[in-house]
């Protein structure tokens, strides 16, 4: 299979730079798949799973908010977050979750609180669908 250049990078830094055969990501409009010779384009991230293709292994990640640009077959993916699957805490996210879900339920949350909320459980959702994708 073809391959192309692929960067990921998120403000914690490098995460992967090198040839990928495929890219799948969650973008504000629907998954969007790359693979080599894609036509070029830019498109906003929401949240949800990233599969990465590279040297015949498939890698999952939590890939949250950012984007994804596509010029001249060179990809570049710039989440704000961005944690593989094997490397999410699991407890934490759960813990989070945990910690929406009594917010959204309170009578005394402001809205600003509730948005907030809402998108701590999206988040926390997300990364606890990946970390379950793991074959143990």
């Amino acid at each position: 299979m073809a391959s192309f250049s692929l960067k990921i990078v998120s403000p914690d830094g490098l995460i992967f730079d090198g040839q990928a055969e495929k890219v799948i990501v969650r973008t504000t409009s629907g998954d969007l798949g790359i693979m080599a010779r894609h036509m070029n384009c830019v498109c906003p991230l929401g949240m949800g799973k990233a599969v990465v293709e590279a040297d015949g292994t498939r890698r999952e990640a939590a890939c949250i908010g950012g984007m994804i640009s596509v010029v001249d077959g060179e990809v570049t993916l710039v989440p704000t977050t961005f944690e593989w699957a094997d490397k999410i805490d699991s407890e934490r996210a759960d813990a989070s979750y945990q910690r929406a879900q009594k917010v959204l339920q309170s009578k005394e949350s402001s809205d600003t609180d509730l948005r907030m909320a809402e998108a701590r459980l999206k988040r926390a959702l997300v990364r606890k669908s990946v970390a379950s994708s793991i074959k143990h």
